[in-house]
């Protein structure tokens, strides 16, 4: 039973996937749970077997990010149905239900509605409600520094978005974290059980970067094997050096392009290197 006042179904869902972009990766799994007027439900999930449907795809298969996400392998799919076998059996089950998820608007529907346009198919979205479940915990529970020294220093944050009112409202609820987590242990899927908010610089450093970023924009990162890839793009993913041997003109295109002085420091220095390389080989 829920406490959703229902005129039709709504489907809760959510999709496991070879990567994040929406425009070449792939479902591998759909869990979709429908919600019905009368407070019932009705679960579904399916694993998909993704296919080779562009060469990039070929060449990259399910990407490493993904993988440590879910933990699904492409061999525990090989007998599972594509998406253009299960497509039928999906949309018979998704009806004219409302569609509902976490991240789901940016994500999980675009995704499922490109699966359905790469076999012909579609999923028609005309009249369809579609809820954020991201949303409303993002606008309700707001990630700001007035919300952060609210929470953490019980105070309300005077003359925000003047630098020295917010600056110091920073350096308080710094300290009231530290306060807070120094002993509260933390662990993920990349990261051990640690101890990791601690007044040292340098731990709190280590816990706050997103990314393994080469540059200060995150155009470059390093991979599990600190091999320098991009971070966006159709390259992404792919070392750096190695696309700059095989195709130098992306290197170009980016020094002409709209990126960050620090970003074109740091190919042009990883361009050098390759250069370097190439002029010993040769001798």
């Amino acid at each position: 039973m829920t406490h959703l006042k229902l005129s039709r179904p709504l489907i809760v869902l959510d999709i496991e996937s070879t990567g994040l972009n929406v425009g070449r990766d792939q479902i591998v799994e759909l869990s979709m749970i429908k919600c019905l007027p009368d407070g019932s439900t009705i679960e579904k999930t399916l694993r998909i077997k993704p296919t080779p449907s562009s060469e990039e795809y070929k060449l990259n298969g399910m990407s490493a990010e993904a993988f440590a996400v879910h933990g699904i392998s492409e061999e525990s799919l090989k007998d599972c149905p594509t998406f253009a076998e299960a497509s039928d059996e999906i949309l018979d089950f998704i009806g004219d239900s409302d569609l509902a998820g976490f991240n789901s608007n940016k994500f999980d529907v675009p995704l499922l509605v490109e699966e359905f346009l790469r076999i012909g198919k579609k999923l028609d979205m005309r009249n369809r409600y579609l809820v954020d479940v991201q949303q409303i915990f993002h606008k309700m529970e707001p990630r700001n520094l007035a919300a952060a020294y609210r929470f953490y220093c019980g105070k309300e944050l005077v003359d925000a978005h003047t630098a020295t009112a917010d600056a110091l409202a920073t350096l308080d609820v710094l300290e009231a974290q530290i306060t807070r987590y120094e002993n509260t242990e933390y662990e993920d899927k990349f990261t051990p059980k640690c101890h990791p908010v601690t007044p040292v610089v340098k731990d709190l450093d280590r816990f706050t970067r997103v990314n393994r970023n080469v540059d200060f924009a995150a155009h470059i990162v390093l991979n599990d094997k600190d091999t320098e890839v991009f971070n966006f793009g159709k390259h992404k993913n792919e070392s750096v050096k190695e696309v700059f041997k095989k195709e130098p003109a992306f290197y170009a295109w980016m020094m002409h392009a709209d990126f960050p002085l620090n970003t074109k420091e740091v190919i042009t220095m990883i361009y050098n290197e390759v250069r370097l390389e190439k002029k010993f080989s040769k001798e």
